[in-house]
């Protein structure tokens, strides 16, 4: 009888004989390897990436217990999403999404291990919770978001717990029901404030779980809860969040990483700088933009030749603060930045709720090599407390490979993993598994996940004082 192989049988523990003769590893033109198909997805240039899959493969019990070891130090955010670009030759978180609105796009298979997760959660923030309250975005008349907020909920619910809606919407007076496709329906009801106290009526929550990023600002009634466990905290909004200090905990975090598994860090990390003061409308700003843009092209350049890569650098300039697939562009050359025409520069200058675009974050840009049915796909991976529990693929037939894909004509195709929340076939080669695949998504996910749980801790004290509820952009800044 056979004996089955053993996922890290390979890994180079410290102590271990195979970490004496582990070697640095490089990638190689991806022209170089060929690469077998994954099920339901098509990947034009993956051969380093088949490498840095069998890597994690290879070091799994290290990686694991890395984790492991992080998670005693730092807390996880409740949940999130991560926009992930496989590049081929690179694998690369390029979003971070702290209040992730498309639980709806999950496959059913995956629900069990998102209730699991969220029983977790649910036992560090308020082991003996009855009630949770939900706070959703304001819009009541989005269909699909609507979805999401009802698949959450279920998820919730299934933990054992009383789950209401309440919302920030000031067109919502009482209890109203919303119907849903699918014969579903969904009560949402205004929020109420007692004292020092949030729920609706009849209804007082241990936790308030916020699925609203605070566009807008922060309301009032959300601020100086007394007793009452606010999850995500209120500077996880946009009205105090930067993308910039995100990606500069994740940063030290694929660092940290990279050393572990012995790769370059650039393999899972895309090169960044910030603009502050920027007025896309005064064009002020765009000195700082062009510098920027010059100085990571010439980077990713430098890199490419290192590693002999055939395609041409681009970087992608967005808003520091702001989601919604808002406020993005792709430039390949620095001029772009310092001609922009009056629509570029309205397009520019505000993102979701007219919220004003003073910062701005320029992003390397990875292409994307994956596609489903010939369109640009790119896969967002779903995290529950510090576990993967499902995730699926974006996709826009109208967007090209360097180009941001969350815009409208996006669809999204479930990730069909029916067996396992997390667990690799150990027996596959790389790159011919969906479950590995899926794996390395997820490790890399779970990098993004530590990155935003640093970054909450450094940027606390950024939450400005109770007063307007406009966002305070001088206050952020850094």
């Amino acid at each position: 009888m056979p004996v089955p192989q053993r996922c890290g049988a390979r890994a180079a523990f410290p102590g271990h004989p195979a970490a004496a003769v582990s070697r640095e590893w490089t990638p190689v033109p991806s022209s170089a390897v060929p690469h077998p198909p994954v099920p339901a997805l098509l990947t034009a240039s993956t051969g380093p990436l088949l490498e840095l899959e069998r890597r994690i493969l290879d070091s799994m019990p290290a990686i694991e217990r890395w984790f492991r070891l992080q998670w005693q130090d730092h807390t996880p955010p409740f949940y999130g999403s991560v926009d992930l670009r496989n590049a081929g030759f690179k694998l690369a978180p390029v979003d971070m999404n702290l209040f992730p609105g498309g639980f709806n796009n999950l496959s059913e298979e995956m629900l069990p291990c998102a209730v699991q997760a969220a029983q977790a959660a649910i036992e560090h923030l308020c082991p003996d919770a009855r009630n949770l309250l939900l706070v959703p975005e304001r819009h009541t008349r989005n269909v699909f978001y609507l979805t999401n907020v009802a698949r959450l909920a279920r998820i919730l619910r299934t933990t054992g717990l009383e789950v209401r809606i309440g919302t920030l919407s000031e067109e919502v007076k009482g209890p109203t029901t919303i119907s849903l496709p699918g014969g579903d329906s969904l009560t949402i009801e205004p929020l109420v404030r007692t004292g020092d106290r949030v729920g609706v009526a009849g209804f007082d929550p241990c936790i308030v779980l916020l699925n609203n990023d605070l566009s807008a600002g922060i309301p009032p009634i959300l601020r100086d809860l007394k007793d009452q466990v606010l999850v995500p905290p209120l500077h996880a909004g946009w009205a105090v969040r930067r993308k910039s200090h995100h990606f500069a905990a994740y940063d030290e975090v694929a660092g940290e990483f990279a050393d572990l598994l012995k790769i370059d860090p650039w393999m899972i990390n895309p090169y960044f700088a910030r603009c502050g003061q920027v007025d896309f409308q005064k064009r002020v700003g765009e000195e700082c933009l062009a510098s920027n843009v010059d100085m990571l092209l010439a980077r990713i350049r430098d890199k490419y030749k290192e590693y002999g890569i055939a395609e041409q650098p681009f970087v992608i300039v967005k808003a520091d603060a702001g989601t919604y697939g808002m406020g993005i562009m792709t430039v390949k050359d620095a001029a772009e930045v310092r001609d922009l025409n009056r629509k570029q520069r309205n397009k520019m200058a505000v993102v979701k709720e007219g919220l004003e675009v003073t910062d701005v974050i320029i992003q390397e840009g990875v292409p994307t090599y994956e596609d489903v049915d010939g369109a640009a796909a790119e896969p967002v991976v779903y995290m529950i407390d510090r576990y993967v529990v499902g995730g699926f693929y974006r996709v826009h037939t109208e967007r090209g490979r360097d180009e941001n894909l969350n815009a409208p004509g996006m669809h999204f195709v479930p990730l069909a993993f029916a067996s396992s929340c997390n667990l690799p076939n150990c027996r596959a080669q790389p790159g011919a598994s969906s479950e590995n695949r899926f794996y390395s998504y997820g490790v890399v996910a779970r990098l993004a996940l530590l990155a935003a749980s640093l970054e909450l801790e450094r940027t606390a004290h950024l939450l400005p004082p109770a007063g307007p509820s406009a966002p305070v952009a001088a206050a952020v800044a850094g």
